[in-house]
């Protein structure tokens, strides 16, 4: 006879069926203390520890040692290899047999010489299937190996999971057994759950909550988890609730396996390549099992790692790539930062990872993938579009602190213009679990509804791995059309977009950058970081352009592709988002400095390489080389290299080869002789040139001028001592030397009693006062002064710097309110160089008791722009240095570089979308205008920066403490640069002097005879064009093709005649990837192209080369 129907409480409901299968109360009567039936320990356990990550086949050679249960091991970064030896008994026949692991560490089980799967507690992967089911002829006894990283899961953190790993830490396995498992009361184990998570999430008000609840009551009250067979009528139940099925408007939810792993970040890189295999090596499992699920994998470095490490599980993911299951996505080398890497960087991102993902699994990415990083530059949909991607997925602005973004399927426009459909999952992760209550999220949180009707949902544990999981599977499969729930299929990037493309009409428009209103001070954290970052790009890209000309000029010279493309995936690897960013542990940064390294050592001696190719069969003397690779003129003083290490100054200029109205840019070189380098030790000696090419001659005399009361005046004005060298009209760069005379030479520099000091080279004149601050900076033409009335500049001001968690990562707002100038000492300040080519003072400044700071502020002749040479000794905690220059400019926006062109930002807090700028990111340079006058702030390895009101401050230093607590201590040496220009800083020429801020001229020993003549390659006729890169090209017939990258910079539509003196066969625009533009050659008339360019683009062209006479 059937019970009554009972009066239900909802709340004692809720937790009975909670406590049916609960993992902590009652599991001696509830149905989870089913999940495992019978079990034994494993035959014999035996370990081997070793400090290195060693390969398999070396592993398995060592000396194990017998080991138990609960043995510790250890410290951390060490690895425990463990032999298994399992005996299954004969009694478990037709079952299904678990190896059950339990350990600290990260774990991966190998069979047959092979990884198969991933152990890892935080991961909830803590059995291994042995056999599906038991067979007669089955083996019963088998070995397998346990590879345990001596790390979690995210890594070793000390107290925290952001401190700094605990170096001494032990790790143990707590279980190793064999058990049967009972899939029918898993099954019934996940309907239960899923069943609550539909009463909770549906609430007390909804129909069909209570019918979830009550169906879960029911089948608690007919199933006995003692007999199995009663099992059969509670799935029945749920079976029934889960049968019916939704309308047709319901929302879809496209659920893909995802397993967002860190290249680097609390671990090693060199775990990555583990953390990769232990990951990947379950969704094979999971593919296997599951022909519907899809798994989408990004960054093209791990699946290499794979490749290198794993050739049997690479070639396994190659198969399920064959048949639509693994999906790599991304198209790009790392999923790098969105902010700091330099346009270049991103464009070999996409070059190296879509050429990989073509030639190792046959096909090209068509979305851009990039969920974990810390914003996303105004240029990345331009930079998409070229590479042949259209689409584009992240989540991370829903991490915003201020804001919530508006949108979650939109069309996202750059700067130029371009447009690519952006989707971030509602859910706001991509390391969902499949639970109903993020199902539910997913469409509640939507803040497109009625625009589209489709959503990603992407499952698996992330950011250290680990991946998705069987039961995450059954989870979304059980939810694939339940009444009262949005449909959810087992779905493809390219099923999601697809379906968001065909109901595109009424999505919103985002036009520029999506800035991250979190995580700014990654712009900072990590300076020699940045540093070494921005010092490889320039490196890279110079010895890309004196191989490329020494390519065009010898017969013999052979590039050097292969080493060149090694050395920039070592540098796109670092630029990794939480690499690059400084958001890493120690370990990670000092791989990186090894990284920059050999980028530099490497690539000076391909500088060296190069500069002989150029320099063989001339007839000239022995000596340098001196190469601009920048594409305009350059009119600088250069520090030459003197027998003994020694140096002298120089002078170099050069002549446009095309007699075109305007400027006329070129990359070159010329030739200066070493019997001919005299010394200019103070310098007192210069020539300055004119905005149309003239040289002004004086008198010795006026090389330094009388003092102005009260203060010391160097005046770096022009004298002629010797020349030397030789230039030609050609468009390479002439050397000019000089050696001072003696009476100037040992002439004491003047002092007087204020301790002031004004530099003047006739463009632009600059007093500091006697503690090294800015009180005047005057563009002489105009009269006009920068320097706001009554303020300094070149002042520093130091901030506390304590965040609410993410300390390398967050700078907030409220440190504005601790803002402490630093307050030199009068008297340190003093004359360096006095007059010449070159004028200078320095001086030292105390930040604190701990920290000091030594600055040369140094202007040239010619130069529109001061520089200070800085170095400081920088040992402090939660702080945070910076540089200010208040403007006498008012503005409400500010000009920012960013990668291919600029941005405005705003300089005023009138919105909340306004303030939450409050630190922002730019490249070169960073410009406060208003009509007819501006100051620009250059540097030359720096990113964060901001303009409030006036003031542009520059920042410089942090101190934070985790996940690194070295970061930053110690020496760091940078240079920043003022330039006031009169117009606007497109026609005063900003651009260009920060390029040259940043690509000082080569001065290359010439191994052997050097040109006798000047030699120029390429010349752009429009100022608003810049030649930004020149390399081979990646498919190159014999070698001989070349590729060149033109940006417009200016934001303006230019025509513009390129020239060369190379001998181009042929002419051919092309994408980003290099692919022929259908439209074939371009008409080249007297070695001259003409290119049209829009406000922002990006051309490129391939020019393929005639062969070289012998």
């Amino acid at each position: 006879m059937a019970a009554a129907p009972a009066l239900k409480h909802w709340r004692t409901t809720l937790e009975r069926v909670e406590k049916f299968v609960s993992p902590l109360y009652f599991t001696d009567c509830n149905l989870r203390g089913r999940l495992f039936g019978d079990s034994c320990p494993v035959a014999e356990l035996s370990s081997f520890l070793t400090p290195e990550r060693l390969p398999y086949q070396e592993a398995v050679q060592q000396d194990f040692r017998p080991a138990q249960v609960g043995d510790s091991f250890g410290p951390t970064w060490w690895t425990c290899w463990f032999r298994v030896e399992l005996t299954i008994p004969e009694a478990w026949v037709g079952q299904e047999v678990h190896l059950r692991w339990e350990s600290d560490g990260e774990g991966l089980v190998w069979r047959d010489g092979e990884p198969v799967q991933g152990l890892t507690k935080e991961g909830e992967k803590t059995s291994y299937v042995l056999t599906d089911k038991l067979g007669e002829k089955d083996p019963r006894s088998l070995t397998l190996y346990v590879e345990v990283a001596c790390n979690g899961l995210l890594g070793a953190g000390k107290g925290s999971m952001i401190a700094a790993p605990d170096p001494e830490k032990m790790f143990q396995v707590s279980r190793a057994e064999l058990a049967v498992f009972h899939r029918d009361v898993y099954k019934l184990l996940v309907d239960l759950e899923l069943l609550l998570g539909i009463a909770k999430g549906l609430g007390e008000d909804n129909q069909r909550s209570f019918q979830a609840l009550y169906t879960a009551n029911q089948m608690v009250n007919v199933c006995d988890p003692a007999q199995p067979e009663t099992f059969p009528v509670a799935q029945a139940l749920a079976s029934k609730f889960f049968g019916q099925r939704g309308g047709e408007s319901q929302h879809t939810i496209h659920a893909m396996g995802h397993c967002h792993i860190d290249t680097a970040w609390l671990w090693p890189f060199k775990e990555t390549v583990r953390k990769c295999a232990r990951s990947w090596g379950t969704v094979v499992q999971l593919m296997e099992r599951n022909p519907e699920f899809i798994f989408a994998c990004s960054q093209a470095q791990q699946l290499e790692w794979v490749r290198s490490h794993y050739p049997g599980l690479h070639a396994r993911l190659q198969e399920f790539a064959c048949r639509g299951q693994f999906v790599p996505v991304g198209g790009t080398w790392v999923e790098m930062d969105g902010n700091l890497p330099s346009g270049e960087s991103m464009v070999r991102q996409f070059l190296q990872g879509q050429n990989f993902f073509r030639q190792e699994f046959g096909k090209m990415c068509s979305e851009f993938w990039l969920p974990d990083t810390f914003g996303y530059s105004a240029q990345l949909p331009q930079i998409m579009r070229s590479c042949g991607i259209k689409r584009f997925l992240t989540q991370k602005l829903s991490w915003n602190l201020v804001n919530s973004f508006p949108h979650h399927t939109f069309f996202w426009e750059g700067l130029d213009g371009s447009q690519v459909l952006a989707h971030f999952p509602p859910g706001d992760s991509y390391g969902m679990q499949g639970s109903v209550e993020e199902v539910l999220k997913t469409v509640t949180k939507n803040r497109d509804k009625g625009r589209t009707n489709h959503s990603a949902f992407l499952f698996g544990f992330g950011d250290g791995g680990g991946g998705p999981t069987q039961t995450m599977v059954d989870r979304l499969k059980r939810l694939c059309n339940t009444d009262g729930l949005p449909r959810v299929q087992l779905s493809s990037p390219e099923q999601l977009f697809s379906a968001l493309e065909g109901h595109s009409g009424q999505l919103c428009t985002w036009v520029g950058e999506l800035f991250l209103e979190l995580h700014n001070g990654t712009y900072t954290t990590h300076a020699q970081i940045k540093k070494g970052n921005r010092e490889c790009e320039r490196i890279l890209h110079d010895v890309e352009l004196l191989s490329s000309l020494a390519l065009a000029r010898s017969a013999q010279f052979l590039y050097p592709a292969a080493l060149l493309q090694d050395l920039w995936r070592l540098l796109l690897l670092t630029q990794f988002h939480d690499v690059v960013t400084g958001s890493c542990i120690q370990l990670v940064a000092e791989e990186a400095m090894c990284h920059y390294e050999d980028i530099r050592s490497h690539g000076n001696t391909l500088l060296s390489a190069a500069a002989a190719a150029l320099c063989a069969g001339e007839p000239g003397p022995e000596g340098l080389l001196i190469v601009n690779t920048l594409p305009w003129k350059r009119t600088e003083v250069l520090a030459l290299p003197r027998p003994g290490g020694a140096h002298c100054l120089g002078m170099s200029w050069g002549e446009g080869l095309l007699p075109s109205p305007g400027h006329c840019p070129w990359h070159g070189l010329c030739s200066c002789p070493h019997p001919h380098l005299t010394a200019a030790p103070a310098a007192p000696t210069a020539c300055v040139r004119s905005a149309r090419g003239e040289c002004w001659h004086m008198a010795v005399g006026q090389g330094l001028s009388w003092a102005v009361p009260n203060n010391v005046e160097v005046l770096i004005s022009p004298v002629w001592s010797k020349w030397r060298g030789r230039a030609r009209a050609g468009g390479w760069v002439g050397c000019w030397l000089w050696e001072a005379p003696a009476d100037l030479a040992s002439r004491p520099p003047p002092t007087k009693t204020d301790g002031s000091v004004t530099l003047d080279n006739g463009i632009i004149r600059v007093r500091l006062d006697p503690t090294g601050r800015l009180t005047s900076l005057v563009l002489v033409a105009s009269g006009r002064e920068a320097i706001a009335e009554g303020a300094v500049g070149n002042q520093f001001v130091l901030f506390d710097d304590v965040p609410l968690y993410w300390d390398a990562w967050d700078v907030m707002d409220y440190h504005l309110e601790t803002r402490k100038p630093v307050l030199g000492q009068a008297g340190t300040l003093a004359v360096g160089t006095e007059g010449g080519v070159r004028g200078s003072a320095w001086f030292l400044l105390q930040i604190s008791p701990n920290s000091r700071l030594s600055q040369e502020v140094v202007l040239d002749v010619g130069c529109p722009y001061v520089r200070f040479h800085t170095e400081v000794h920088w040992h402090e905690a939660h702080k945070f240095l910076k540089v200010e220059f208040p403007a006498r400019v008012r503005s409400p926006q500010a000009t920012y570089e960013v990668q291919f062109g600029h941005l405005q930002r705003p300089t005023h807090y009138n919105t909340s979308w306004d303030w939450a700028r409050f630190e922002v990111w730019a490249h070169r340079w960073m410009d406060l205008s208003e009509h007819g006058f501006g100051l620009a702030l250059l540097n030359d390895c720096k990113y964060g920066a901001s303009v409030r009101g006036n003031v542009l401050s520059l920042s410089l230093l942090r101190a934070p403490k985790s996940p690194d607590a070295t970061v930053d201590m110690g020496r760091h040496e940078f240079t920043y640069a003022l330039m006031p220009h009169k117009g606007s800083f497109q026609d005063a020429g900003v651009i260009p002097a920060a390029y040259s801020l940043n690509f000082p001229l080569l001065a290359l020993p010439a191994p052997g005879p050097a040109p006798a003549a000047a030699w120029s390659a390429f010349s752009v006729s429009s100022p608003a064009v810049v030649l930004e890169t020149v390399k081979q090209a990646e498919t190159s017939p014999q070698g001989r093709t070349l590729l060149l990258r033109l940006y417009e910079a200016h934001g303006s539509h230019s025509d513009c005649w390129l020239h060369t003196s190379l001998p181009v066969q042929e002419a051919i625009l092309c994408d980003l990837l290099e692919r022929r533009d259908p439209t074939g050659p371009l008409l080249l008339r007297d070695n001259r192209l003409k290119l049209t360019f829009t406000p922002f683009q990006v051309q490129s062209l391939l020019l393929v080369l005639r062969p070289p006479p012998n």
